[in-house]
């Protein structure tokens, strides 16, 4: 799979980089430019990644109507995957405020490079990120393999069982593969989330804390039903999520059969049970 190697620096002062999302400053912005899909930055050519292929717990969300406010996932696993990624991006020490946003960072900023074609709906590069530098020229295309893989903090965070598998369809099957095999190993191993993960196993919805602070599961699965409770009139009935879900049109391929259809689909909801029916790394969501 042939990607555009940037290099620059990450910095997170004043902003709140969770476990699948960080700030990057390329040392030529420009190369922004090259992708096929425009990425927004700010006033010195920064932009927000978000870690290709894979899901961490959401750290701060806040759903769209209704008021619920900003919400969590278990802060356990969230913070660790947070933390895990600023450790493993080279940071050393960390300060944030109540709102998740970073205070003050030693150092303030650490040499990493990605590698990158297109941005999501929001403008952010969907990228696999890398510590230190790198020998290739800035701006080259690169053929990212399953060595260079390995080499990722996206990798890296599947390996420590902080992260869940989400794939979309423009990863090359290839690289799709070698993170269903770390997955499968961290899941049998019952490492990190996975020792508590109710995805498959399904969960009883009882109140908003039930996903707030007591159940792990799968982040997209969490931001659509939080999305769901949040104009649900205060009620926590899930009577209403699959026509919510439908609405949302998340459409998707299940593996092997290559099944396209929708994530309401692989969404079980029977009383206030929910579960999804496949597997996390089974699914290539389709990019809208």
């Amino acid at each position: 799979m042939a990607m555009t190697l940037i290099q620059g620096n990450f910095r997170v002062i004043k902003a709140a980089p969770d476990g699948d999302s960080i700030r990057f400053y390329p040392n030529n912005p420009q190369l922004w430019e090259k992708l096929a899909t425009r990425i927004v930055t700010n006033r010195a050519g920064g932009a927000q990644l978000r870690l290709d292929s894979i899901d961490t717990l959401e750290t701060h969300f806040h759903p769209k109507g209704g008021s619920v406010g900003m919400q969590h996932q278990p802060l356990e696993f969230a913070h660790s995957a947070a933390s895990e990624l600023l450790k493993f991006l080279g940071f050393k020490k960390i300060t944030r405020n109540s709102n998740e946003i970073v205070t003050a960072a030693e150092p303030e900023e650490v040499p990493g490079f990605i590698l990158t074609r297109f941005a999501d709906t929001y403008g952010r590069s969907v990228a696999f990120a890398f510590k230190g530098t790198s020998d290739a020229e800035d701006g080259s295309s690169i053929y990212f393999d399953k060595s260079l893989l390995k080499k990722s903090a996206n990798y890296h965070l599947l390996n420590k069982g902080l992260a869940y598998p989400t794939f979309y369809s423009q990863l090359y099957p290839d690289i799709r593969k070698e993170l269903i095999a770390v997955t499968e190993k961290v899941r049998k191993d019952k490492k990190g989330l996975w020792a508590l993960d109710k995805t498959n196993d399904g969960f009883v919805l009882e109140d908003l804390e039930t996903i707030t602070d007591n159940t792990v599961i799968l982040p997209k699965l969490f931001r659509r039903l939080l999305g769901y409770l949040a104009i649900n009139d205060g009620s926590v009935s899930s009577e209403g999520f699959p026509n919510y879900l439908k609405s949302l049109s998340d459409r998707l391929i299940i593996l092997p059969e290559g099944h396209v259809t929708g994530f309401d689909f692989v969404v079980q909801v029977n009383g206030q049970n929910i579960k999804l029916t496949a597997q996390p790394e089974d699914l290539v969501f389709i990019e809208k």
